[in-house]
């Protein structure tokens, strides 16, 4: 796929890698790119400037991917503004911190606002846009993560939402072909805010340098790098159905 003159609508766009993923694309001519956002309305905003700066028509919309009608509504509004999608990047995610052993703080509640807006929220995004994604031959990249193939990361439920997640890629990449293809990428841990606010900028550096000493590469990841992913994964004509991990080599030590 040549990214020029597409448009794309990149879900969780207004931060950290969606936000690179949105710069990436109009570094690359984009004719217009929608950054999705459900909190981060601020930020949200300065990611269009950003864009526009970059000579991308660009605009910011509120969705809760977990809801259905809110993902619809999303699509029928950048389906009048724009009269076409032709990328679609699933990287809206949020998750709660359980550690594994504690099997009761997974509760029901836990599950559901993971699941929905991990799993769910990819599916409703994928089903609403499949009928302008056809009519473009256009391309899907969901943003997963390794924690989808070991077991790591924030909590069980996060790593079986995203487990499910490159298995629904696996899925529309059958269901939406020939027209869609649909690829996913699985980055290790990323320097986000997602991470750094939670745990404090050093306590992070902490953990990132325990991380790169496991890593073939030795180093961490910045948004810049996994958007590197994803358009590639765009610009692959004969990948569908593949998932691209993006970690340094890091699964290669698990």
């Amino acid at each position: 796929m040549d990214l020029k003159g597409t448009v794309a609508v990149i879900t969780g766009g207004g931060t950290g890698i969606g936000a690179a993923v949105a710069e990436r694309l109009a570094r690359k001519g984009a004719a217009a790119v929608v950054v999705g956002y459900s909190r981060s309305a601020g930020e949200a905003q300065e990611t269009v400037a950003r864009l526009e700066s970059l000579g991308c028509k660009a605009e910011a919309l509120a969705a809760d991917v977990s809801d259905d009608a809110a993902v619809r509504r999303m699509a029928e509004r950048v389906r009048a503004a724009h009269g076409r999608v032709d990328v679609l990047v699933c990287n809206a995610g949020m998750t709660r911190w359980v550690p594994f052993p504690d099997l009761e703080g997974l509760t029901d509640d836990v599950w559901r606002q993971i699941m929905g807006v991990n799993l769910m929220g990819a599916f409703y995004c994928a089903r609403a846009f499949a009928p302008d994604l056809r009519a473009a031959r256009g391309a899907i990249v969901n943003v997963a993560s390794v924690a989808g193939l070991h077991p790591t990361g924030s909590s069980i439920a996060y790593g079986v939402s995203k487990a499910a997640l490159l298995q629904l890629t696996r899925d529309l990449a059958a269901a939406l072909a020939p027209e869609v293809r649909v690829n996913a990428v699985a980055p290790g841990m990323v320097a986000t805010r997602w991470h750094i606010d939670r745990v404090g900028e050093q306590v992070f550096a902490e953990m990132a340098t325990k991380e790169e000493l496991k890593a073939p590469l030795r180093r961490t990841a910045r948004p810049e790098h996994v958007a590197q992913l994803v358009t590639a994964l765009l610009e692959s004509d004969m990948v569908t159905g593949e998932t691209l991990v993006g970690d340094g080599g890091r699964h290669l030590t698990y």
